[in-house]
C-alpha cells in the first residue's frame, strides 16, 4: 500500500530539499518516494506560492488595521481617563480650599 504524506510532511521534505540542498534522489531514497513525487510537490508549492503570499499580505494588512483601530480606541480611553483625573484633581483642590476656608471662618479667622 502506498503511503500518503500530509501537507506538513511534504513541506518538511521540500524544506529539507531547498534549505539543505540535498539531492532529490537522496530524499526519495530516504523517504521511500519516487523522485517524480518530490518534483511534483515542488512544482505545486511554487504554483501556489503567489496566492499564498497574497493571502499572507492581506492577513498582515487586516492585522495592522485591527491594531491601528485598537490603538485609536486605547488613545480615546486614555484621553477620557486623563480628563476624569484632571476633573477629580480640580474637585479635590476646590474641596480642600472650601474645607480650609470653612475651618478658618469657624475659628473666627479670615483667610487673608
Amino acid at each position: 500500500m502506498k503511503k500518503r504524506y500530509t501537507s506538513e510532511e511534504k513541506t518538511m521534505i521540500l524544506r529539507e530539499l531547498l534549505e539543505n540542498q540535498i539531492a532529490v534522489s537522496e530524499l526519495a531514497e530516504k523517504y521511500k518516494l519516487h523522485p517524480n513525487a518530490i518534483y511534483k510537490w515542488k512544482k505545486q508549492m511554487f504554483e501556489a506560492a503567489p496566492a499564498n503570499l497574497s493571502k499572507v499580505s492581506r492577513n498582515i494588512d487586516k492585522l495592522q488595521q485591527s491594531a491601528e483601530k485598537e490603538i485609536a480606541e486605547l488613545k480615546a480611553l486614555l484621553s477620557k481617563r486623563e480628563a476624569l483625573i484632571a476633573e477629580l484633581v480640580e474637585d479635590n483642590i476646590n474641596l480642600k480650599k472650601n474645607i480650609n476656608g470653612d475651618s478658618l471662618m469657624k475659628n473666627g479667622l479670615s483667610r487673608r
